[in-house]
């Protein structure tokens, strides 16, 4: 059977759609201070807007692997930027959410099955990898913008708490992805470059990289290395370890609020 693209394959999803109205509402809602719960308001807002980046993460990879040659990608859906055509819902979109909520960390799942073999050229190969943490660099440069622009005049204490926590999810997220750790998208960038011997040893292994990642960030002094340098990057785009720390505070409202923070005028469960 021949494939046959139709306009359908690429229309944006209601899904993705309701997602970023959320985000648009919330973000509102922050920006004017009309949300009863501060805090409630930038957790639906962060949530929102992470869901978005992933979104357009996994659009990235397919996006690039259409224009080099995989035309498979617009049948399974990965046009339409909806989160749940993804080949695991749970592993791109719910695991990630969760390790924000417990530990503001912006872990990447592992989503659109590409089909490798219609894809002719190491290069080709390479950017299909590197286009989804690509998007998350992009995704923290405009998270940053105000900040690195000195254009923090007049955006409310709140929003720009909210922006910076997103900002370290984003940071994060690239971060990691780009760790040439099989299963994520840094050893996708290098794969095609490796005899075939090493990548045949190396497969087995794709499964359990992201995990022995997640495990190592459990080690404190791996932890407290990683996220020194999130932080260093971030003092470079403008955002301080203040702002980053008061936007997760915001964020897990339920915890309520750190005195630090309140001390700043701003407290997670309003009034």
């Amino acid at each position: 059977m021949g494939h046959q693209s139709g306009h359908g394959e690429r229309r944006v999803s209601a899904v993705f759609l309701g997602v970023a109205a959320v985000m648009g509402v919330t973000g509102w809602a922050v920006w004017t201070d009309y949300a009863t719960s501060t805090g409630l308001a930038v957790f639906l807002f962060v949530t929102s807007a992470w869901i978005v980046s992933l979104c357009l993460h996994e659009y990235a990879h397919a996006r690039t692997a259409l224009h080099s040659g995989d035309l498979s990608v617009g049948a399974k859906g990965y046009l339409t930027l909806n989160p749940l055509k993804y080949t695991h819902a749970m592993l791109s979109i719910v695991l990630p959410v969760i390790f924000v909520i417990l530990g503001g960390l912006g872990l990447p799942g592992g989503a659109v099955y590409i089909e490798r073999g219609r894809i002719q050229g190491r290069w080709k190969h390479s950017l299909i990898s590197a286009a989804g943490p690509l998007t998350n660099v992009l995704f923290a440069v405009v998270c940053t913008a105000p900040f690195w622009l000195d254009a923090l005049d007049g955006v409310p204490l709140a929003f720009r708490y909210a922006l910076g926590f997103l900002a370290l999810l984003q940071v994060s997220a690239a971060i990691l992805n780009f760790l040439p750790v099989p299963g994520l998208d840094g050893y996708g960038v290098i794969e095609p470059w490796l005899s075939y011997k090493v990548r045949r040893e190396v497969e087995p292994l794709a499964p359990f990289g992201l995990l022995a990642v997640f495990a190592l960030l459990w080690i404190p002094g791996v932890n407290a290395f990683f996220f020194d340098f999130v932080n260093a990057v971030l003092g470079k785009l403008g955002v301080s370890d203040l702002e980053t720390y008061c936007g997760r505070d915001l964020y897990t409202f339920w915890q309520g609020g750190n005195p630090v923070c309140s001390a700043e005028g701003i407290s997670p469960l309003g009034g």
